[in-house]
């Protein structure tokens, strides 16, 4: 990984996060009953086609049903979205509960910024959920923040509860969106968009397939990568998946 940007500072707000994620699903019916059941969201409303959900009053996910959209590989969009919790010990609710509703796992792992549990909605939506360490705990080499692949300790984020068999009640209030990874076409144009367009500061490359972007020296809001393939095309509007994400500012000025 090495740092593209050696400015000091944002071009956005360091307080600017993302707000939530708009995706298309092929059976609302099912999607409603996974993020509610496995994931612990509670829904907010549902308009028509469309439904709303969050963990707190806000709405974090938002589902529009095409019914019989499908889901297709190596096109851009979507590669996931990522739930940040507000601690390891929800961290460990959350896997609790997906090991008691027997929700499939692809995969955990540590990037020493934060630890993560990898899975996918029943439509094939990639999902990361989340804990950040400490930000007085991150680590930098050459200025650069260090962020791994590590195996991720299961039993360490479950001991978290420290046998607490009390019912769960959900996600966590204070869950929120905390970053969003998308497939490209082209990372140098994709970069100069999230950079120079939107206002992000650019992070890291990863190996010249991938790259991050923040504002307020955070691991990454933004993540991109061409590894569906350099030039994929886009994805047709009756296929599931992304239909858009927002990024919350701080003002008017803003």
């Amino acid at each position: 990984m090495t740092n593209g940007n050696s400015e000091v500072g944002s071009k956005l707000d360091p307080m600017t996060v993302l707000g939530f994620v708009s995706l298309t699903v092929s059976d609302l019916g099912r999607s409603l009953d996974f993020y509610q059941v496995s994931l612990g969201f509670k829904l907010h409303r549902e308009e028509g086609d469309t439904a709303y959900l969050g963990a707190g009053k806000a709405d974090l996910l938002v589902f529009t049903e095409i019914p019989g959209a499908v889901h297709l590989p190596h096109h851009t969009g979507l590669y996931h979205f990522a739930i940040l919790t507000p601690s390891r010990r929800e961290l460990g609710s959350v896997l609790k509960n997906l090991i008691e509703t027997e929700t499939p796992i692809q995969g955990g792992a540590d990037h020493l910024v934060s630890e993560a549990i990898y899975l996918a909605d029943p439509d094939g939506n990639g999902i990361e959920i989340y804990r950040d360490r400490p930000r007085v705990d991150w680590e930098y080499e050459n200025g650069t923040l260090k962020m791994g692949t590590d195996q991720l300790d299961f039993q360490g984020v479950l001991a978290e509860l420290d046998g607490d068999s009390k019912t769960w009640d959900g996600m966590d209030q204070k869950t929120r969106l905390g970053h969003m990874h998308l497939h490209v076409a082209d990372l140098a144009e994709a970069t100069e968009f999230y950079e120079n367009v939107l206002g992000f500061d650019f992070q890291m490359n990863y190996g010249g397939s991938a790259a991050f972007f923040s504002a307020g020296g955070y691991h990454h809001h933004i993540g991109i990568n061409t590894w569906n393939g350099v030039g994929a095309p886009p994805p047709p509007p009756d296929s599931v998946g992304l239909r858009h994400f927002s990024v919350q500012l701080t003002n008017q000025d803003e």
